[in-house]
Protein backbone atom coordinates (compact mmCIF):
# COMPACT_ATOMS: atom_id res chain seq x y z
CA UNK A 1 0.00 0.00 0.00
CA UNK A 2 1.12 3.18 -0.54
CA UNK A 3 0.53 6.92 -0.33
CA UNK A 4 -0.69 8.53 -4.01
CA UNK A 5 -0.80 11.87 -3.02
CA UNK A 6 2.44 12.22 -1.95
CA UNK A 7 3.90 10.70 -4.93
CA UNK A 8 1.71 13.18 -7.18
CA UNK A 9 2.82 16.01 -4.77
CA UNK A 10 4.99 18.82 -6.97
CA UNK A 11 5.10 21.63 -4.60
CA UNK A 12 6.38 21.06 -1.19
CA UNK A 13 7.16 22.98 2.75
CA UNK A 14 9.17 21.00 4.60
CA UNK A 15 9.43 22.60 8.02
CA UNK A 16 12.34 21.18 10.65
CA UNK A 17 12.05 21.50 14.36
CA UNK A 18 14.62 23.11 16.69
CA UNK A 19 15.65 19.21 18.18
CA UNK A 20 16.04 17.74 15.15
CA UNK A 21 18.14 20.93 14.01
CA UNK A 22 20.41 21.39 16.88
CA UNK A 23 20.75 17.76 18.16
CA UNK A 24 18.48 18.59 21.15
CA UNK A 25 20.08 21.69 21.94
CA UNK A 26 23.72 20.40 21.41
CA UNK A 27 24.42 22.79 18.44
CA UNK A 28 23.77 22.13 14.83
CA UNK A 29 23.67 19.35 13.41
CA UNK A 30 25.52 19.28 10.40
CA UNK A 31 25.82 15.99 9.65
CA UNK A 32 21.77 15.98 9.88
CA UNK A 33 21.62 19.01 7.54
CA UNK A 34 23.94 17.94 5.43
CA UNK A 35 21.36 15.08 4.92
CA UNK A 36 18.39 16.75 4.85
CA UNK A 37 19.75 18.95 2.18
CA UNK A 38 20.75 16.07 0.20
CA UNK A 39 16.82 14.50 -0.32
CA UNK A 40 15.89 18.05 -0.63
CA UNK A 41 18.28 18.62 -3.53
CA UNK A 42 17.57 14.96 -5.23
CA UNK A 43 13.80 16.05 -5.14
CA UNK A 44 14.61 19.10 -6.69
CA UNK A 45 16.45 17.93 -9.53
CA UNK A 46 13.60 15.82 -10.30
CA UNK A 47 11.45 18.66 -10.84
CA UNK A 48 9.92 19.41 -7.47
CA UNK A 49 9.42 22.83 -5.75
CA UNK A 50 10.59 22.96 -2.10
CA UNK A 51 10.71 25.36 0.59
CA UNK A 52 12.53 25.08 3.81
CA UNK A 53 11.00 26.23 7.12
CA UNK A 54 13.39 25.96 9.54
CA UNK A 55 13.36 26.77 13.35
CA UNK A 56 17.06 26.39 15.00
CA UNK A 57 18.20 29.91 15.35
CA UNK A 58 17.51 30.46 18.64
CA UNK A 59 18.25 26.95 20.36
CA UNK A 60 22.04 27.32 18.10
CA UNK A 61 22.21 30.99 19.30
CA UNK A 62 21.52 29.59 23.39
CA UNK A 63 24.41 27.09 22.37
CA UNK A 64 26.79 29.60 21.08
CA UNK A 65 26.36 31.94 23.82
CA UNK A 66 26.81 29.06 26.25
CA UNK A 67 23.66 29.16 28.16
CA UNK A 68 22.42 26.49 29.46
CA UNK A 69 18.92 26.70 29.31
CA UNK A 70 16.04 28.63 27.28
CA UNK A 71 15.61 32.40 28.47
CA UNK A 72 12.32 33.92 29.41
CA UNK A 73 13.11 37.79 28.60
CA UNK A 74 12.60 38.68 24.92
CA UNK A 75 15.06 41.09 24.56
CA UNK A 76 17.67 37.52 25.58
CA UNK A 77 15.76 35.11 22.74
CA UNK A 78 16.11 38.07 19.80
CA UNK A 79 19.71 37.98 20.68
CA UNK A 80 20.15 34.50 20.87
CA UNK A 81 18.26 34.31 17.42
CA UNK A 82 20.55 37.24 16.08
CA UNK A 83 23.97 34.91 17.13
CA UNK A 84 22.34 31.77 15.57
CA UNK A 85 20.86 32.64 12.70
CA UNK A 86 24.29 33.47 11.43
CA UNK A 87 25.16 29.93 11.57
CA UNK A 88 21.82 28.21 10.79
CA UNK A 89 22.43 29.95 7.31
CA UNK A 90 25.62 29.40 6.56
CA UNK A 91 25.26 25.69 7.73
CA UNK A 92 22.08 25.85 5.15
CA UNK A 93 23.89 27.30 2.57
CA UNK A 94 26.78 25.30 2.40
CA UNK A 95 24.69 21.98 2.56
CA UNK A 96 22.54 23.00 -0.65
CA UNK A 97 26.10 24.49 -2.62
CA UNK A 98 27.54 20.92 -2.74
CA UNK A 99 24.58 19.95 -4.67
CA UNK A 100 24.50 23.01 -7.13
CA UNK A 101 21.36 24.34 -5.69
CA UNK A 102 20.96 28.14 -4.95
CA UNK A 103 18.89 28.84 -1.72
CA UNK A 104 17.61 32.39 -0.73
CA UNK A 105 17.00 33.58 3.15
CA UNK A 106 13.84 34.76 4.17
CA UNK A 107 12.65 36.08 7.85
CA UNK A 108 9.17 36.99 8.29
CA UNK A 109 6.88 38.14 10.89
CA UNK A 110 3.35 38.12 11.38
CA UNK A 111 3.09 41.66 10.10
CA UNK A 112 4.64 40.61 6.88
CA UNK A 113 1.25 38.02 6.65
CA UNK A 114 -1.35 40.20 8.79
CA UNK A 115 -1.27 43.14 6.04
CA UNK A 116 -2.70 42.19 2.74
CA UNK A 117 -0.21 44.00 -0.02
CA UNK A 118 2.95 42.68 1.97
CA UNK A 119 1.34 39.33 1.95
CA UNK A 120 0.73 39.50 -1.88
CA UNK A 121 4.50 40.68 -2.16
CA UNK A 122 5.83 37.98 0.05
CA UNK A 123 3.60 35.21 -2.28
CA UNK A 124 4.94 36.84 -5.17
CA UNK A 125 8.53 36.75 -3.90
CA UNK A 126 8.18 33.26 -3.39
CA UNK A 127 6.48 32.00 -6.63
CA UNK A 128 9.27 33.95 -8.33
CA UNK A 129 11.80 31.91 -6.62
CA UNK A 130 10.54 28.78 -7.27
CA UNK A 131 10.47 29.33 -11.09
CA UNK A 132 14.24 30.62 -10.62
CA UNK A 133 14.97 26.84 -8.99
CA UNK A 134 15.81 28.55 -5.84
CA UNK A 135 14.86 27.12 -2.50
CA UNK A 136 14.11 29.48 0.04
CA UNK A 137 14.75 29.01 3.46
CA UNK A 138 11.98 30.93 6.07
CA UNK A 139 12.17 31.46 9.64
CA UNK A 140 10.34 33.81 11.89
CA UNK A 141 12.53 36.98 12.13
CA UNK A 142 12.25 36.06 15.66
CA UNK A 143 15.11 39.52 16.01
CA UNK A 144 12.15 41.64 15.93
CA UNK A 145 9.30 40.24 16.71
CA UNK A 146 7.41 40.90 20.04
CA UNK A 147 4.97 38.71 21.72
CA UNK A 148 2.22 40.48 19.33
CA UNK A 149 3.38 39.61 16.21
CA UNK A 150 5.45 36.28 16.72
CA UNK A 151 3.99 32.99 14.95
CA UNK A 152 4.13 31.21 17.92
CA UNK A 153 5.91 28.11 16.50
CA UNK A 154 7.09 27.62 13.33
CA UNK A 155 4.35 24.71 12.35
CA UNK A 156 1.77 27.72 12.24
CA UNK A 157 4.75 29.56 10.13
CA UNK A 158 5.40 26.38 8.18
CA UNK A 159 1.45 26.18 7.53
CA UNK A 160 0.79 29.58 6.42
CA UNK A 161 3.86 29.30 4.08
CA UNK A 162 2.22 26.47 2.79
CA UNK A 163 -1.18 28.67 2.29
CA UNK A 164 0.67 31.24 1.17
CA UNK A 165 2.14 29.44 -1.69
CA UNK A 166 -0.48 27.18 -2.28
CA UNK A 167 1.74 23.87 -1.21
CA UNK A 168 0.46 20.23 -2.01
CA UNK A 169 2.29 19.17 0.66
CA UNK A 170 3.45 20.03 4.27
CA UNK A 171 6.12 18.36 5.43
CA UNK A 172 6.26 18.84 9.14
CA UNK A 173 9.71 16.94 10.35
CA UNK A 174 10.04 16.49 14.25
CA UNK A 175 11.47 13.87 16.64
CA UNK A 176 8.44 12.00 17.06
CA UNK A 177 7.21 9.26 14.74
CA UNK A 178 3.76 10.86 14.40
CA UNK A 179 0.62 10.92 16.16
CA UNK A 180 -0.01 8.20 18.44
CA UNK A 181 -3.60 6.69 19.73
CA UNK A 182 -2.15 7.32 23.24
CA UNK A 183 1.31 8.76 24.69
CA UNK A 184 4.14 5.86 23.49
CA UNK A 185 6.70 7.70 26.02
CA UNK A 186 4.13 6.05 28.33
CA UNK A 187 1.95 3.42 27.22
CA UNK A 188 4.09 0.93 24.99
CA UNK A 189 0.96 -0.13 23.11
CA UNK A 190 0.35 3.12 21.69
CA UNK A 191 -0.36 2.68 18.05
CA UNK A 192 0.85 5.08 15.52
CA UNK A 193 -1.82 6.44 13.63
CA UNK A 194 -1.37 6.88 9.84
CA UNK A 195 -4.02 8.80 8.40
CA UNK A 196 -6.41 10.84 9.23
CA UNK A 197 -8.57 14.43 8.27
CA UNK A 198 -6.52 17.43 9.19
CA UNK A 199 -10.09 19.03 10.90
CA UNK A 200 -10.53 16.10 12.75
CA UNK A 201 -11.24 18.04 16.33
CA UNK A 202 -10.65 14.62 18.15
CA UNK A 203 -7.04 15.03 16.44
CA UNK A 204 -6.54 17.65 19.33
CA UNK A 205 -6.72 15.31 22.60
CA UNK A 206 -4.18 12.85 21.03
CA UNK A 207 -1.53 15.85 21.24
CA UNK A 208 -0.18 15.35 24.48
CA UNK A 209 1.57 18.53 26.21
CA UNK A 210 2.13 21.80 23.55
CA UNK A 211 5.46 22.73 24.09
CA UNK A 212 9.33 21.45 24.53
CA UNK A 213 11.97 22.90 26.17
CA UNK A 214 14.09 23.76 22.87
CA UNK A 215 11.09 25.10 20.49
CA UNK A 216 7.82 26.86 21.10
CA UNK A 217 5.52 23.61 19.51
CA UNK A 218 4.77 20.25 20.38
CA UNK A 219 1.89 17.67 18.48
CA UNK A 220 -0.51 20.32 19.19
CA UNK A 221 1.15 22.96 17.25
CA UNK A 222 1.33 20.41 14.60
CA UNK A 223 -2.52 19.18 14.16
CA UNK A 224 -3.45 22.75 14.41
CA UNK A 225 -0.90 23.81 11.44
CA UNK A 226 -2.08 20.69 8.90
CA UNK A 227 -5.57 22.09 9.74
CA UNK A 228 -4.90 25.45 8.94
CA UNK A 229 -2.74 24.03 6.21
CA UNK A 230 -6.01 22.43 4.57
CA UNK A 231 -7.69 25.25 4.21
CA UNK A 232 -5.45 26.11 1.10
CA UNK A 233 -5.84 22.31 -0.09
CA UNK A 234 -2.18 21.04 1.20
CA UNK A 235 -1.88 17.49 3.30
CA UNK A 236 0.22 17.33 5.76
CA UNK A 237 2.78 14.72 7.16
CA UNK A 238 3.99 14.65 10.72
CA UNK A 239 6.71 12.31 10.50
CA UNK A 240 10.52 12.07 12.40
CA UNK A 241 13.15 13.74 10.98
CA UNK A 242 15.47 11.29 12.21
CA UNK A 243 14.40 8.20 9.81
CA UNK A 244 16.97 7.64 6.99
CA UNK A 245 15.79 9.65 3.68
CA UNK A 246 12.87 10.41 5.04
CA UNK A 247 11.93 12.48 2.24
CA UNK A 248 12.60 10.95 -0.40
CA UNK A 249 10.59 7.72 0.84
CA UNK A 250 7.68 9.86 1.61
CA UNK A 251 7.97 11.03 -2.10
CA UNK A 252 7.97 7.18 -3.31
CA UNK A 253 4.35 6.71 -1.14
CA UNK A 254 6.06 4.68 1.72
CA UNK A 255 3.78 4.72 5.16
CA UNK A 256 6.07 7.06 7.31
CA UNK A 257 4.46 9.34 9.72
CA UNK A 258 0.80 9.99 10.14
CA UNK A 259 -0.76 12.12 6.89
CA UNK A 260 -3.38 14.23 7.52
CA UNK A 261 -5.43 14.95 4.48
CA UNK A 262 -7.79 18.13 4.18
CA UNK A 263 -11.82 17.28 3.96
CA UNK A 264 -12.91 20.54 2.17
CA UNK A 265 -12.58 22.63 -0.88
CA UNK A 266 -9.51 24.94 -0.37
CA UNK A 267 -10.70 28.64 0.17
CA UNK A 268 -10.04 31.31 -2.40
CA UNK A 269 -6.65 32.71 -1.79
CA UNK A 270 -8.32 35.86 -0.32
CA UNK A 271 -10.12 34.19 1.92
CA UNK A 272 -7.48 32.04 2.86
CA UNK A 273 -5.71 35.21 3.98
CA UNK A 274 -9.16 35.95 6.30
CA UNK A 275 -8.86 32.63 7.55
CA UNK A 276 -5.36 32.81 8.36
CA UNK A 277 -4.61 35.67 10.46
CA UNK A 278 -3.71 35.50 13.84
CA UNK A 279 -4.42 39.11 14.93
CA UNK A 280 -8.08 39.09 15.39
CA UNK A 281 -9.11 42.70 16.94
CA UNK A 282 -12.47 41.80 18.36
CA UNK A 283 -15.49 39.37 17.97
CA UNK A 284 -18.77 39.26 17.74
CA UNK A 285 -21.31 36.51 19.47
CA UNK A 286 -24.15 35.95 17.03
CA UNK A 287 -27.19 34.35 17.39
CA UNK A 288 -28.44 30.87 16.02
CA UNK A 289 -30.13 32.19 12.89
CA UNK A 290 -27.13 34.27 11.70
CA UNK A 291 -24.58 31.39 12.43
CA UNK A 292 -26.99 28.73 10.28
CA UNK A 293 -27.25 31.59 7.66
CA UNK A 294 -23.40 32.07 7.18
CA UNK A 295 -22.28 28.72 7.57
CA UNK A 296 -25.01 26.97 5.16
CA UNK A 297 -25.46 29.66 2.97
CA UNK A 298 -22.61 31.65 2.67
CA UNK A 299 -24.48 34.67 3.60
CA UNK A 300 -22.97 38.34 4.77
CA UNK A 301 -23.61 38.92 8.20
CA UNK A 302 -25.79 42.22 9.06
CA UNK A 303 -25.91 43.85 12.89
CA UNK A 304 -29.69 42.22 13.01
CA UNK A 305 -27.69 38.40 13.94
CA UNK A 306 -25.21 39.96 16.38
CA UNK A 307 -25.83 39.41 20.12
CA UNK A 308 -22.93 40.56 22.11
CA UNK A 309 -19.75 42.97 21.00
CA UNK A 310 -16.28 42.43 21.79
CA UNK A 311 -12.57 43.80 21.47
CA UNK A 312 -11.36 47.28 20.58
CA UNK A 313 -11.73 47.37 16.57
CA UNK A 314 -12.07 49.52 14.06
CA UNK A 315 -13.66 49.31 10.26
CA UNK A 316 -11.44 47.01 8.18
CA UNK A 317 -10.20 44.70 11.30
CA UNK A 318 -10.23 41.13 11.16
CA UNK A 319 -12.76 39.87 13.98
CA UNK A 320 -14.02 36.42 14.95
CA UNK A 321 -17.72 34.98 14.67
CA UNK A 322 -18.71 32.95 17.22
CA UNK A 323 -21.99 30.91 17.05
CA UNK A 324 -24.18 30.60 20.34
CA UNK A 325 -22.13 27.85 22.28
CA UNK A 326 -18.82 30.63 21.62
CA UNK A 327 -17.21 28.41 18.85
CA UNK A 328 -15.52 30.31 16.47
CA UNK A 329 -16.99 29.65 12.64
CA UNK A 330 -15.76 32.41 10.40
CA UNK A 331 -13.50 35.48 10.54
CA UNK A 332 -14.04 39.07 8.66
CA UNK A 333 -13.49 42.74 7.67
CA UNK A 334 -15.80 44.74 10.02
CA UNK A 335 -17.75 47.79 8.16
CA UNK A 336 -18.04 49.01 11.33
CA UNK A 337 -15.94 50.13 14.72
CA UNK A 338 -16.48 48.47 18.36
CA UNK A 339 -18.51 51.36 19.30
CA UNK A 340 -20.76 51.69 16.03
CA UNK A 341 -21.52 47.92 15.92
CA UNK A 342 -22.33 47.63 19.62
CA UNK A 343 -25.15 50.96 18.57
CA UNK A 344 -26.53 48.65 16.06
CA UNK A 345 -26.16 45.29 17.25
CA UNK A 346 -29.60 43.50 17.18
CA UNK A 347 -30.91 46.26 14.25
CA UNK A 348 -32.11 46.34 10.88
CA UNK A 349 -29.94 47.43 8.15
CA UNK A 350 -32.56 50.18 7.79
CA UNK A 351 -32.34 51.60 11.15
CA UNK A 352 -28.30 51.84 10.84
CA UNK A 353 -28.45 55.73 9.45
CA UNK A 354 -30.84 56.09 12.17
CA UNK A 355 -28.79 55.08 14.83
CA UNK A 356 -25.52 56.10 14.01
CA UNK A 357 -26.16 59.25 11.36
CA UNK A 358 -24.68 57.29 8.56
CA UNK A 359 -24.80 54.26 6.56
CA UNK A 360 -21.28 52.91 5.41
CA UNK A 361 -22.64 49.72 4.33
CA UNK A 362 -25.64 47.80 4.92
CA UNK A 363 -23.71 44.75 5.76
CA UNK A 364 -21.46 44.50 8.96
CA UNK A 365 -19.21 41.76 7.30
CA UNK A 366 -19.99 41.47 3.58
CA UNK A 367 -19.62 37.75 2.31
CA UNK A 368 -16.92 38.42 0.13
CA UNK A 369 -15.08 39.35 3.17
CA UNK A 370 -15.93 36.57 5.57
CA UNK A 371 -14.30 33.01 5.90
CA UNK A 372 -15.44 30.05 7.46
CA UNK A 373 -13.23 28.65 9.88
CA UNK A 374 -15.75 25.65 10.44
Amino acid sequence: MTRHSLIDSQRWVVKIGSALITDDGKGLDLLAMQAWAKQMSNLHQQGHQLILVSSGSVAEGISRLGWSKRPNSLHELQAAAAVGQMGLVQAYESSFQHHQIRTAQILLTHDDLADRQRYLNARSTLRTLLKLGVIPIINENDTVATDEIRFGDNDTLGALVANLVEADTLVILTDQEGLFDQDPRHNPNAQLIQEGKAEDSNLLALAGPSAGTLGRGGMTTKILAAARAARSGSQTVIASGREVNVLLRLKQGELIGTLLTPSQEPLMARKQWLANQLKVRGQLRLDAGASRMIQQNGSSLLAVGVKEVSGDFVRGDVVACLDQNGNEIARGLVNYSALETQEIKGQSSQKIAELLGYLDEPELIHRDNLALIR
